[in-house]
């Protein structure tokens, strides 16, 4: 059995957090060459990857990616990154999570329903491989 988290181990984790939130992309690849888990997630099952994607952190996005995180992880909301990217209009992360092998129908809240919900036609495009206009 392992021993619980210290509050300055949980410090650590939750700033590694901040990194994907904020798109600190050095930073964040730094952590995980020190060992942070690349599907390391938050209290509500945010990942690094849904958290650098619904932030609009293309850059992140793709590290993390590269690094190994999951991109068809959901959260406890039934969302995932790709579906975060979808609702972000964010072109490049959705261009990155789909290169990746992301599902867009993953999920209780896909990517596919964000984009039909939210009338977002050029993101559905994208999603089925279709090339469209500038966003």
């Amino acid at each position: 059995m392992s021993e619980p988290l210290t509050g300055t181990e949980l410090e650590f984790l939750h700033g590694v957090l901040d990194l994907a939130r904020e798109g600190r992309t050095a930073q964040l690849r730094a952590a995980l060459e020190a060992g942070v888990p690349v599907n390391l997630t938050n209290a509500a099952g945010d990942s690094l990857l849904i958290l650098a994607a619904y932030h609009d952190h293309p850059d992140s996005v793709r590290a993390l990616l590269a690094a190994g995180a999951d991109p068809d992880r959901v959260n406890d909301r039934g969302q995932t990154a790709l579906g975060a990217a979808v609702f972000r209009r964010s072109r490049d992360s959705v261009t990155a999570l789909l290169a990746a092998g992301a599902d867009a129908r993953a999920g209780a809240r896909s990517a596919v329903q964000i984009a039909e919900f939210f009338d977002l036609p050029e993101m559905l495009d994208l999603l089925r491989g279709e090339p469209s206009g500038p966003l």
